[in-house]
């Protein structure tokens, strides 16, 4: 009887041990460290540790390459007004913008923090740690599994990123077996230190508009924007042609930008204007490319020609004895610019827009102010509302259709057989947009607040047409400015470079101005000038004036280009004319050559009296 007892009693104390061995295990098993595990299974750890290592290296050289991000914020397109989406794509690598410019006109920002790329790192790290590869380990006979739940904590510091993994990760061989819970690891990496740096950097160009600022001088510089010129014939620049100089020298000149800091050193005080003081460590590059999204505009400007008028020459302005060109043009210019900071072969890049509109930076944007929710019309389309697109003959068209109102402009759709059926924003006295290849935009305004009942817009076809200039009945071929000037819209042709143009039908002011060289030459002369001024003394307290003449000189100058032709002619274009034939004849009658600027002026009063001979063929 006791000896069964005995028995019994040995029994429960071995399943005590057993049990509190068991638990003892579970308690203790987050302690154990590399040092814990067996000599056997030490090369299983360390493949594991080295994918981990792996993993982080990744992560961060996505983040890195992605301004900060691993998982990029949602897309958001730009439009033809504002050609920046919420990211640029660099060498098929698409990047947030940290500052831009939405497609309906709102400034953005997506800057990350440091806690919000720890969260991303981590995030990465623990969707991808179980897809590790030790298989060639379990055919040498070794027991692996991981656990399901992971945990990845992620310190982004200056010289290295901290890991700090929990997860299970059990190892077994013959008689050797571990469970390793928690995993440190520390990845050398100057990640911290770079987005300190770029953040430096960002912050500066919110605060000063430092890029901006340099596209203003470089637009000064490589555009006209204001000057006069002494010349009695209009001076004329291709728009497309100035652009491409701008768009080069915005490229080269933003590459020429460097940061007083890393491994570069003033050589030359000559280049000292082009060198940012903003206190980096780290080596910094700027960049732009003339094939990354941007746009260029300019006012006043008829299509891609922009042509300043004299001066001088106009009837009733002989007293000036001289003739001379002011010009002032207004540029909106929008450009991407990719900041990189690197070490070594790491490289932390960001972009951001610069903005310039009316020759003027932007507004800078305050950094430090709270931040407030932005309102975008766009987001809120809650009216379903048709759309039907017909040409002038009634047969649907296609048209890609967009909503504009209070200045943002919302992307709707494209209709399919003349017909969309979409989502609209409410909002009162909008213009609902339709554009279709070969036909004039059409922006059709909706008085009231958008109506569901539907929109119907007419899209008038466009025609290219060859120009064929005649003066005197014959052909020419040298300098001349043909207009075509409607209403709502005006095409200018530099004659003979130019010989064709988009025309639809409608009533136009068709204008010809020829020109030949001239050789009058106008000699200095001085002219008194008076006027009046506040008298000295006592007396310009109770308001007296006085009369003060000065002489002003005006310099001699050589008229080279004179106005010996042309004429303005009112012209209904029908559509059958556009259809059925090819060429725009035009036919104008010639003026006197003038010899003296009162010859000149003398051509321009009778312009004003010539007619056109307009012909379709």
């Amino acid at each position: 009887m006791f000896k069964k007892r005995g028995q019994v009693t040995v029994f429960i104390i071995i399943a005590i041990v057993i049990v509190a061995a068991i638990a003892a295990f579970f308690i203790l098993r987050s302690t154990i460290t590399t040092s814990a595990v067996p000599a056997s299974l030490e090369p299983v750890y360390a493949s594991f540790l080295a994918c981990l290592e792996d993993d982080t290296v990744t992560g961060i050289t996505v983040l890195e390459s992605q301004g900060g991000y691993i998982e990029l914020p949602e897309f958001k397109p730009g439009s033809q007004y504002m050609p920046f989406s919420s990211q640029l794509n660099f060498l098929g690598n698409p990047i947030p913008y940290w500052y831009y410019v939405s497609g309906n006109n709102i400034q953005k920002e997506q800057v990350p923090t440091l806690s919000d790329m720890e969260e991303q790192l981590g995030d990465f790290i623990e969707n991808r740690i179980n897809n590790c590869l030790l298989d060639s380990y379990l055919e040498n006979g070794y027991g692996v599994s991981m656990g399901e739940e992971v945990e990845a904590d992620v310190k982004i510091n200056e010289e290295n990123v901290e890991i700090n993994l929990d997860m299970a990760l059990a190892m077994e061989r013959a008689n050797d077996s571990v469970v390793v819970n928690s995993h440190n690891i520390a990845v050398n990496s100057r990640l911290g230190k770079l987005y300190s740096d770029a953040r430096a950097i960002y912050d500066y160009e919110q605060e000063s508009l430092f890029l901006e600022n340099y596209g203003v001088d470089t637009l000064r510089l490589y555009a006209p924007v204001d000057g006069v010129e002494i010349s009695c014939s209009p001076k004329v620049w291709s728009a497309d042609e100035v652009f491409d100089e701008l768009g080069m020298a915005i490229e080269e000149n933003t590459l020429a930008l460097k940061v007083n800091g890393g491994n570069f050193e003033l050589q030359n005080p000559e280049d000292k204007y082009f060198v940012i003081d903003v206190p980096v460590e780290e080596n910094v590059l700027f960049l732009n490319s003339r094939n990354w999204s941007h746009s260029f505009e300019v006012n006043p400007s008829q299509e891609s020609i922009m042509i300043a008028k004299p001066v001088g020459n106009q009837p009733g302005m002989g007293m000036l004895g001289f003739c001379y060109i002011p010009y002032h043009f207004v540029y909106n210019v929008n450009y991407p610019v990719l900041v990189q900071v690197y070490s070594g072969s790491e490289i932390f890049q960001f972009p951001l827009a610069v903005v310039i509109q009316g020759n003027k930076p932007r507004e800078a944007l305050d950094t430090s102010a709270i931040e407030t929710p932005e309102i975008d019309l766009c987001d809120y389309k809650n009216t379903q509302v048709t759309v039907n697109v017909f040409d002038t003959s009634l047969n649907p068209l296609d048209a890609n259709i967009s909503f504009k109102c209070f200045g943002e402009i919302c992307q709707i759709g494209q209709t399919e057989d003349g017909v969309l059926s979409e989502l609209f924003p409410q909002c009162v006295n909008g213009f609902v947009i339709a554009k279709s290849d070969g036909y004039k935009t059409v922006n059709e305004p909706v008085p009231t607040t958008v109506q569901s009942n539907g929109v119907i817009v007419i899209l008038e076809k466009m025609y290219n047409k060859n120009v064929n200039l005649k003066l005197d009945g014959r052909d020419y071929n040298e300098e001349a400015i043909i207009s075509f000037v409607s209403d709502d819209d005006s095409k200018t042709l530099i004659y003979p470079g130019q010989k064709q143009v988009n025309l639809s039908q409608g009533q136009y002011e068709v204008q010809v101005y020829i020109y030949r060289n001239s050789s009058i030459k106008l000699q200095e002369t001085t002219q008194e000038q008076c006027t009046e001024v506040p008298k000295e003394g006592l007396g310009a307290l109770f308001g007296l004036t006085e009369e003060k003449c000065f002489d002003v000189t005006i310099p001699s100058q050589t008229i080279s280009s004179a106005l010996v032709g042309g004429g303005n002619q009112n012209y209904y274009i029908a559509e059958s004319e556009l259809i059925d034939f090819t060429t725009i004849d035009i036919n104008a009658d010639s003026l006197a050559t003038p010899r003296t600027l009162e010859d000149l002026q003398k051509n321009y009063i009778e312009f004003e009296d010539k007619g056109l001979d307009i012909n379709f063929k």
